[in-house]
């Protein structure tokens, strides 16, 4: 009883910068600021994106039935724009959530609170780890548990990219290209008016028309200036052509893509090179995530190939070589080479031993 009348001293918690919370914070950045500003409206991103989702489209699911066309479509384009995709694991398959929040243990996801897009409103479910398929990209030792655009790792050269395009629309809109000061001979003030009213905020035509004594100091030299000037800009001395292939390769580079492939001087062989190159240190890698993740939750072994539908191999060097192989056996055939000597000149040559078929 003695207690009630003792004075209560407040205990006093703060909140640590590392703590609970900022984790939190850094984990749904992407989802309420955006994966790295409005890159993703440029042409470039989408395509580069597209290429990301036809290929996943393409690829070859072997192990399972509910990894299909569709959802391996929209996996890819989340992966792309988002950093990471999630689905529900169900009886009818995989159901594409537009939102989610995680529990982990050990950084490793633990329980998922799940916002499932319907055509009449979205609803709400739980689920374990077990029940979602989880794919993310570009994690990082603060948070494992999420992924990141390979535009929010890259954000200055998307932003460099917007701005470069807004600054060109903006100059395409507004600016009076084809506009022209004419020079013209002194008239009355009321005709001069009504010239200037009449060509006044047309595009492309005359913008300002000046009589012959105003531009040539008040009539001093009346034969001087009378070309017209142009007011189009020269957008050549900003290096605005140079800025935006520079963006543009770095943009593609981000996302896996050679930035020849959209030279408009590409050949053939640099287009099969940048199809290789894009199916095996890009996308590649990601279908073998994708396929762990899926192996892990659905029970069987998932494989998932996405060089083979790409075509993503060297078809006229593998022909070149069968053509020197079967050339080369003919010729060890006429020579008399008996099998088991034709296999250890073929081995001494692929490793480097002996002087081969001498």
């Amino acid at each position: 009883m003695f207690g009630w009348f003792k004075k209560k001293t407040a205990i006093e918690t703060r909140s640590s910068g590392s703590g609970y919370t900022a984790q939190i914070m850094a984990a749904r950045e992407s989802y309420i600021a955006g994966s790295g500003g409005i890159g993703e409206l440029t042409a470039t991103v989408q395509a580069c994106v597209s290429l990301w989702e036809n290929a996943f489209a393409l690829a070859d699911v072997h192990g399972t039935d509910l990894l299909t066309r569709a959802h391996m479509a929209l996996l890819a384009r989340s992966a792309a724009v988002r950093g990471e995709a999630v689905m529900l694991i169900t009886g009818n398959g995989l159901v594409p959530c537009a939102d989610w929040d995680l529990s982990t243990r050990n950084g490793i996801p633990r329980a998922y609170r799940l916002s499932v897009s319907e055509a009449g409103g979205g609803r709400t479910e739980t689920a374990l780890a077990a029940e979602v398929l989880h794919l993310r990209i570009g994690s990082d030792m603060v948070t494992p548990w999420t992924g990141s655009a390979p535009l929010r790792r890259a954000p200055l050269t998307a932003d460099l990219l917007h701005q470069v395009e807004s600054a060109l629309r903006d100059v395409y809109r507004d600016a009076p290209i084809g506009s022209l000061i004419i020079p013209l001979p002194e008239g009355s003030a009321d005709d001069m008016a009504t010239m200037r009213a009449a060509f006044r905020g047309r595009r492309g035509s005359s913008l300002v028309i000046e009589g012959v004594a105003q531009s040539t100091a008040a009539g001093m030299n009346p034969n001087l200036g009378k070309s017209p000037d142009q007011l189009s800009p020269d957008l050549s001395k900003s290096m605005t052509a140079e800025t935006l292939d520079a963006a543009r390769g770095a943009i593609c580079m981000a996302f896996g893509v050679l930035p020849g492939l959209m030279n408009k001087a590409t050949t053939g062989p640099m287009v099969r090179e940048a199809q290789r190159h894009l199916a095996g240190w890009t996308l590649q890698p990601l279908a073998e995530l994708l396929a762990q993740e899926a192996s892990a939750k659905l029970g069987a072994a998932v494989m998932i190939d996405v060089g083979r539908p790409l075509q993503a191999f060297d078809a006229g060097g593998r022909a070149r070589a069968l053509a020197q192989i079967i050339e080369a056996m003919g010729r060890a055939k006429e020579l008399g080479l008996s099998p088991a000597q034709m296999e250890s000149a073929l081995l001494s040559v692929n490793f480097g031993g002996g002087d081969g078929l001498a």
